[in-house]
């Protein structure tokens, strides 16, 4: 039994049915509340000390270092029987993806930060901070959580074995009506 397992079996019977078929999008939700870890403590390390002038920078490192520990984590953990692809190529368009989910991420810092100018010395640290967490983490994580999730589904780890399936019924029926 796994972890999501344990979880699931504590929950009333009408929600383990539902939690039992989402097993994917809980794995991912458990690998995305731990790289959200990794990415604000990263981030916050980097913006209060080296990189304090270069909130976008600091989120923009931050993103990669998640971004490579979610894909080891969803391609050994959330995703692991789905693919079919070589790994070269699956890791190519998870990156491909995670890379536009790490633009996604940061744009609302961007747009807080100079769009709306909320640094120091015009706002205080206390409100740029809370502004940064907002932007960053809330909206912009938010925006590409639910990009990353459907694309890694429809591209980078697809059932493989429904494709095949679909496919053969296809052809099954196109050569039935042709008999």
């Amino acid at each position: 039994m796994s972890f999501v397992d344990d979880v699931v079996s504590v929950l009333p019977k009408p929600l383990q049915d539902i939690a039992y078929r989402q097993r994917e999008l809980i794995k991912f939700a458990i690998v995305g509340a731990t790289t959200f870890v990794i990415d604000s403590g990263i981030f916050y390390i980097l913006k209060w000390t080296v990189l304090a002038e270069k909130p976008v920078t600091a989120k923009i490192i931050s993103g990669v270092i998640a971004v490579i520990a979610s894909y080891i984590l969803n391609r050994e953990w959330s995703f692991k029987n789905r693919g079919g692809r070589e790994r070269h190529h699956e890791a190519l368009l998870f990156f491909a993806v995670s890379g536009v989910g790490v633009v996604l991420a940061f744009t609302p810092l961007w747009i807080s930060s100079y769009v709306f100018d909320l640094r120091q010395p015009n706002v205080s640290f206390t409100v740029e901070n809370v502004a940064d967490f907002i932007s960053a983490f809330i909206i912009g994580n938010l925006l590409q959580m639910a990009f990353r999730f459907w694309s890694m589904r429809r591209w980078v780890f697809p059932d493989e074995m429904s494709e095949l399936e679909a496919e053969f019924v296809d052809l099954v029926e196109e050569e039935l009506g042709r008999g």
